[in-house]
């Protein structure tokens, strides 16, 4: 061999190694440019969200005054839920304001507390009755105008009119804290509580409890009817034109959009079934039938995977065919078949177009107590508090996407865990 072809090849291989080299450079600066990408998204959510988990709280020095708090007299749980705790709070603010007259000014003190205040104290009385008639001091949460100036969201420096605080509302905020009358502390109402019209009182328990009342009809309906599914068409259905069709709608219909499933569910399961709108065991059927697909590929390429041998030595062991699946092939196939399974239960979790289009949009203030309650789902909760103009409600937005982003990366995790946990070589 000669050395030029010797060069020649040698020059050919350096080209080559070096194409190599500029391919895994370009792969290794893709998934960096991905990975801050993301960083860039994680760190702007948890920025504006943070803060949504802190509560600025007012300490005030309230008489349970009897004349207003049990209207019957008789202490009775009924009477002292009727009374006007509103007006406690109000005698609260002037006994700590006695400069304040006037009823614009009077309506500028009381717009420092919450609506929750009043709640809080009725919660407090009714559950210990012996604290009428005393004079106790109590932390209650201010108004979400309170709630942004004091964490920094909106600038003091501002003319008054661009602000939702004028200058004596701002002037008794620092009298506050230099009293040592006002703090931040967690934000356990956020978590607590369901959907409401009030900032500083609305909370995720609703929206979580209406997702994984959901979850739990998708997961119960699509895993296993999608499991049978993949099984039947697997191992005992004949090849003809109609498992032909089969398998393509199948493939089909998990690239339909959304909303058609949604769309699907308002005509057939509450215009023609009447079930109960905004419930989750609708969503839950509707998400069902959007994930069925992903669970029956899943599944399948699952079953594709055991070695066919597995079932060849059981038949000849003398084995049904039945036996050779379910106790042989199906096992082995069974991580795949839960890692698809959740991730389409992950991806049924942030679904909102299906279940706008069945009512779930719907304002819903009570924690749902059961499948055929009104509820809502936290990818809706998440929607309708950015539609919401109050700037309060951004953080909460931002901190409900943290939630749900958490939930997400657990399912996710579960996943693996299981595919690990159940792997057999």
């Amino acid at each position: 061999m000669s050395r030029d072809v010797v060069t020649e090849r040698a020059q050919r291989l350096r080209r080559r190694h070096a194409r190599s080299r500029r391919f895994r450079r370009l792969g290794a600066a893709a998934v960096a440019v991905a990975l801050a990408l993301l960083a860039v998204l994680f760190g702007t959510i948890v920025a504006k969200g943070h803060s949504a988990f802190w509560q600025t709280q007012i300490r005030l020095e309230v008489h349970l005054d009897p004349a207003l708090l049990d209207p019957r007299g008789d202490a009775s749980p009924e009477s002292l839920r009727a009374g006007d705790y509103r007006g406690v709070v109000r005698q609260a603010l002037m006994a700590r304001f006695p400069e304040v007259e006037g009823r614009a000014a009077v309506r500028r003190v009381l717009g420092l507390v919450s609506l929750g205040a009043e709640y809080r104290l009725r919660d407090m009385v009714v559950g210990d009755p012996g604290l009428v008639g005393r004079t106790v001091p109590v932390w209650v949460p201010a108004a979400a105008a309170v709630d942004t100036v004091v964490k920094g969201h909106i600038d003091r420096d501002l003319p008054e009119a661009r602000r939702p605080l004028d200058d004596r509302q701002l002037a008794w905020l620092e009298t506050l804290a230099a009293e040592g009358a006002l703090e931040r502390r967690f934000n356990w109402a956020f978590l607590a509580n369901a959907d409401s019209r009030e900032p500083e009182l609305a909370g995720i328990r609703g929206a979580v409890v209406g997702s994984a009342l959901t979850l739990l009809v998708t997961l119960a309906l699509s895993f296993p009817l999608g499991v049978a599914a993949a099984v039947y068409l697997e191992e005992f259905a004949p090849r003809n034109r109609w498992t032909d069709l089969i398998e393509v709608n199948i493939n089909n219909l998990a690239a339909v959009p959304s909303i058609v499933f949604g769309l699907l569910g308002l005509a057939l399961l509450l215009n023609v079934m009447q079930l109960p709108r905004s419930a989750p065991l609708v969503g839950g059927m509707v998400l069902a039938l959007m994930t069925l697909p992903t669970i029956i590929i899943a599944a399948r390429a699952s079953l594709k995977s055991v070695p066919p041998s597995v079932k060849e030595a059981a038949l000849g062991l003398g084995a049904s065919r039945m036996q050779a699946v379910t106790h042989h092939a199906l096992p082995l196939a069974m991580p795949g078949i839960l890692t698809g399974s959740i991730i389409g239960m992950a991806q049924a979790l942030g679904e909102t177009a299906p279940l706008l289009m069945i009512g779930m949009v719907a304002f819903v203030a009570d924690v749902p107590g059961g499948f055929t309650d009104p509820a809502t789902a936290l990818p809706v909760q998440i929607f309708l508090w950015a539609d919401s103009p109050e700037r309060a409600f951004v953080e909460r937005t931002s901190a409900a996407i943290m939630v749900l982003l958490a939930f997400l990366v657990a399912m996710n995790g579960l996943a693996i865990y299981l595919r690990k946990r159940f792997e057999r070589r």
